[in-house]
């Protein structure tokens, strides 16, 4: 496992930060150097790690304009053990400066995380909850996105889209970008419309379709005001054991190159 990751939906509140500094935490904990990029001016991620998103004197806004490198910007995660490249509201400053360049602003990210890609087995990039120039900055960075989802009705809609934006980058501009998964979050197995979106994605997709589940979980809502992941807020809780489950899957799929993903 040698890859970035981007963890991207535009739509909102449908647990990609939850999942990417969850995942960051099992993967870590299975033994991978792993580096979580926050990429959403909102800085959630950086908060959930227990970072003050106000207090850094590097942020991804400082690499994303080449202000500073990529190492210049990693923060150690204490509850975790994996790095971060914190984020806060600069970001929103730094994408419009994106827009007004002319040529080379879809590629700062990758460009910036040319020398320490080699440093890491992962790298997990929180997208923001829209299609804009950061997302399209993670996408081509990427090797592959991660796509965390609920299932209901408008989820497929926005799906669409997605998979249309991610068809369209693969064709012009990053060819070797692909689906890692699609994500069932805040999973409940008594709603009978999550049961029919679930087995629609199933159909859709295939494999591409993670087995692992992430439940509707409190533990795993309240670790953020404490600044840990959940394996570290209550290792034992539904949560933290279904992105232990989530990273076990990742990994088996690596040895299995053959498999069909």
């Amino acid at each position: 496992m040698k890859r970035v990751i981007a963890v991207a939906n535009q739509k909102g509140g449908v647990g990609k930060t939850t999942t990417a500094v969850n995942l960051a935490a099992s993967l870590t904990a299975t033994k991978r150097r792993v580096l979580l990029i926050d990429l959403d001016p909102q800085g959630n991620a950086t908060m959930g790690c227990g970072i003050d998103k106000h207090s850094q004197a590097r942020t991804s806004c400082d690499v994303m304009l080449g202000d500073c490198t990529a190492v210049e910007a990693l923060v150690p995660v204490e509850y975790g053990s994996f790095m971060l490249m914190p984020s806060n509201q600069d970001l929103t400053a730094a994408e419009v400066r994106l827009l007004g360049m002319i040529t080379g602003r879809e590629f700062k990210l990758r460009n910036a995380l040319k020398p320490v890609r080699e440093d890491f087995d992962v790298i997990l990039i929180d997208c923001p909850p829209a299609l804009n120039m950061l997302t399209l900055n993670a996408l081509v960075a990427a090797d592959s996105v991660m796509v965390p989802m609920q299932c209901e009705y408008y989820a497929l809609e926005g799906l669409s889209s997605l998979v249309q934006t991610i068809e369209q980058v693969r064709a012009s501009i990053n060819p070797d970008l692909e689906i890692e998964g699609l994500l069932r979050t805040m999973f409940d197995p008594r709603n009978n419309l999550a049961n029919e979106v679930s087995a629609q994605l199933v159909q859709h997709f295939g494999n591409k379709v993670f087995r692992t589940m992430i439940p509707r979980n409190v533990r795993l809502a309240e670790a953020p005001s404490f600044g840990k992941p959940a394996l570290f807020h209550d290792k034992e809780s539904r949560g933290a054991l279904a992105y232990l489950a989530l990273a076990g899957e990742m990994i088996r799929r690596d040895d299995l190159p053959s498999a069909p993903v």
